[in-house]
């Protein structure tokens, strides 16, 4: 192999440094998976070592399939001894050597995740327990916390105590541990806690895998968390560990990865080396120049800059619009004129990127109009998610008692009625012919309730009626009756933020209807209109415009990227930033950048003027559009009312200070304010760093930060 030529100087060291231990630090772009690839091929081809002592550790099968091929092509048979799988399937190679010693059989069975759904939904009827008190989701994510924090299913009921919820959430756990054991199965948390417990407690298997080894890679190691660290320490004791990453690019902590395992490798394996690969291969120079300046924000990194042997390229936009319907054409109309001027360009080209998934709704609705193709990943369309399909069900049966509506949701929040009282209730409205709304409301005696339930059903019953006969805006009306029905404290109690998200910007979409259709903004004009968005019969040609959160972009790569929803408190996260202060305003950052870095040829940062439902404040363009700099960026669009610089806290983040501090902390009932967006109001509730304040209709009462730069206190 002439390495020379088939790499770049701090390329082929990094193929051939076999001295220590190796910390690669490889920047976006920059040929990473080539150079573990040629590694591998090195060790084999030039130095002689036995394939089958070499181990390369990966995240996905995907890529692990890539890396396989690669050495296949290069040394032919001769590579096909090396292991290069996941963690997981290393772990399951392990477990079914050594398994039984932990009394299981080596034909144990892997449980999937809807195999993990399955059996909770069987021990909820043995428990007798609601899912739609405890989410299934919820219950697997639960349990899981609880096994990679080694809580034990006794201690987690001691933990438990006297709170009834967690206490039911620790009996699921005890219960479905014990069915596993019984049935010898194994979930994937399984996979690598048992395989570490064995490395950790059978000290004759832990040196016979040690021996295996003599050389062990690790590729995206800025996305390991403690029991995939501890899993190569242990391994590690005879081999030269050379892992593979970029701190820039953590973006997994929710999912247990830790940034300080890459940044601290250099104190725990010794003697060591680091190489940065910074030459850039996919992105133009101003893509890179903006790239660098907002990543170089960050503290936890170790230094680097990434450059490219390409012209500075297109210049990066960043455009403000109006509002949110106006980003959306914006960039629409940016899509077709890529589409129609650039030669040889087509719809796969293209990808937009958001923060959270709800963000998609509106650029959605505008593709659909102008009969762009598109297609989502990682996530169901807006209107076909199962909250917005809910919330809706819940406006029909208030517009219209929709029977197909009613059955949606009558026990969505659980209101005691199953299978059989939902029969019942069908049996009454046939032998009256109404709907079952009425069979509910007219003839609830006939349908034989329990106390409990007849309780939970008059609640039901006046919050539709309430918001049938509301005075209120509509979008009022909504944000009311999602309150009233309890939907939106079923979604807090499961932790399902981003369903809550949905759920406001699914409001959203009723305000702009009545903004514009103020000739008739009735709830039936905006079911009709809205129904042209929820019909699922668009057909796949192959060429669409890929719409994705960061999280899913992170690998990827598209001539073309648009980051739509650059709005401080949407992108950076509020609640990154409320719950985990720097740390959380560093991982943000770390999004924006792999954002970034996605795009090839042209990047488009796009946010828009307005009033956001999701952090309930008036929107500003993001700091990062500030930290990226002015070399290489155009900016366009409208210029914003308020100034970003006003709305960030000068110090650390904290969940009393999220946005701006307008410096007055002595509120009492009846302060008259004025805010930047709803006008004049009186304060009639002080709940330390919250206060509800009363505003003139349209806009109502509203719970705001006491502390938020848009809040001034007038004197009385």
């Amino acid at each position: 192999m002439d390495l020379d030529t088939l790499l770049n100087k701090n390329q082929k060291e990094a193929a051939t440094y076999l001295d220590s231990h190796l910390r690669i630090i490889a920047g976006a772009g920059s040929g990473k998976t080539r150079v573990v690839t040629y590694r591998i091929a090195h060790l084999i081809q030039d130095i002689g070592i036995d394939p089958r002592s070499i181990l390369a550790i990966t995240f996905t099968n995907k890529a692990a399939n890539e890396m396989k091929e690669r050495v296949n092509e290069i040394v032919g048979i001769h590579g096909s001894g090396t292991l290069i799988c996941t963690i997981h399937s290393l772990c399951v190679r392990l477990l079914r050597q050594h398994i039984n010693v932990l009394n299981y059989p080596s034909n144990f069975t892997i449980m999937d995740e809807e195999d993990q759904k399955a059996l909770i939904k069987k021990l909820y009827t043995q428990l007798e327990i609601d899912a739609k008190v405890i989410s299934i989701k919820s219950m697997i994510n639960t349990i899981s916390s609880y096994k990679t924090a080694r809580v034990s299913p006794q201690r987690a009921i001691e933990l438990a105590g006297q709170f009834s919820g967690e206490l039911k959430k620790a009996k699921v756990y005890e219960a479905y541990e014990n069915y596993k054991e019984d049935h010898f199965l194994l979930d994937f948390d399984d996979l690598l806690l048992k395989a570490v417990y064995i490395l950790d407690n059978y000290p004759d298997i832990l040196e016979k895998w040690q021996r295996k080894f003599q050389y062990i890679h690790v590729d995206e190691f800025q996305d390991v968390g403690e029991i995939e660290y501890h899993l190569v320490q242990l391994l590690s004791k005879y081999a030269i560990v050379c892992v593979v990453g970029d701190p820039d690019q953590t973006i997994y902590s929710f999912r247990g990865a830790d940034v300080h395992f890459i940044l601290d490798f250099d104190k725990d394996f010794k003697p060591n080396k680091t190489i940065i690969l910074d030459q850039n291969y996919r992105s133009t120079g101003n893509i890179l120049k903006v790239s660098n300046n907002l990543i170089r924000k960050n503290s936890q990194r170790l230094e680097k800059n990434l450059y490219t042997k390409q012209t500075g390229g297109e210049d990066v936009i960043h455009h403000v619009a109006k509002s949110e319907e106006e980003e959306a054409n914006w960039i629409a109309s940016k899509i077709e004129d890529i589409v129609s001027n650039q030669e040889g360009v087509n719809y796969r080209d293209i990808a937009i990127l958001y923060r959270a998934n709800y963000l998609s709704r509106t650029i959605e609705q505008v593709l659909i109009r102008k009969g762009i193709d598109y297609r989502i990943f990682g996530g169901l369309k807006f209107f076909n998610r199962k909250e917005v399909k809910d919330a809706l069900s819940y406006l029909r049966l208030v517009c219209n008692q929709e029977d197909l509506a009613f059955e949606r949701i009558i026990n969505t929040p659980a209101r005691g009625i199953g299978k059989k009282t939902l029969e019942n209730i069908q049996l009454v409205a046939l032998n009256y012919q109404i709907s079952l709304y009425e069979a509910l409301t007219l003839h609830s005696e006939e349908i034989r309730l329990s106390n409990k339930s007849k309780k939970e059903v008059r609640g039901f019953v006046e919050a539709i009626e309430k918001a049938r006969q509301s005075k209120l805006p509509l979008h009022e009306m909504f944000e009311q009756l999602m309150i009233d029905v309890g939907y939106i404290d079923m979604l807090k109690n499961d932790l399902e933020d981003n369903r809550i998200d949905n759920i406001h910007e699914l409001q959203r979409s009723i305000y702009d209807f009545q903004v514009s259709h103020e000739d008739a903004p009735t709830l039936e004009n905006y079911l009709q209109d809205i129904s042209l968005y929820t019909d699922n019969d668009s057909i796949d040609q192959g060429q669409y415009v890929s719409l994705m959160s960061i999280h899913m972009a992170k690998g990827l790569e598209f001539d073309y990227v648009f980051v739509l929803g650059l709005s401080e408190g949407i992108f950076p996260s509020f609640r990154s930033l409320a719950d985990d202060g720097d740390e959380g305003l560093e991982e943000e950052r770390r999004l924006a950048y792999v954002a970034f870095t996605r795009a090839k040829k042209q990047l488009f940062l796009t946010d828009s003027e307005g009033f956001s439902f999701v952090t309930d404040s008036p929107k500003v363009s993001s700091r990062f559009i500030d930290e990226v700099g002015n070399e290489g960026i155009v900016h366009s669009g409208s210029k914003p009312r308020f100034k970003t610089s006003d709305y960030i806290p000068k110090q650390t983040v904290s969940k009393e200070e999220l946005i701006g501090d307008n410096k007055v902390d002595d509120w009492k009932v009846g302060d008259l304010v004025n805010h930047d967006v709803f006008g004049k109001g009186v304060v009639v509730k002080v709940n330390k760093t919250i206060l509800d304040i009363a505003f003139e209709l349209p806009v109502g009462l509203k719970s705001l930060m006491a502390n938020h730069k848009a809040l001034k206190k007038l004197t009385n």
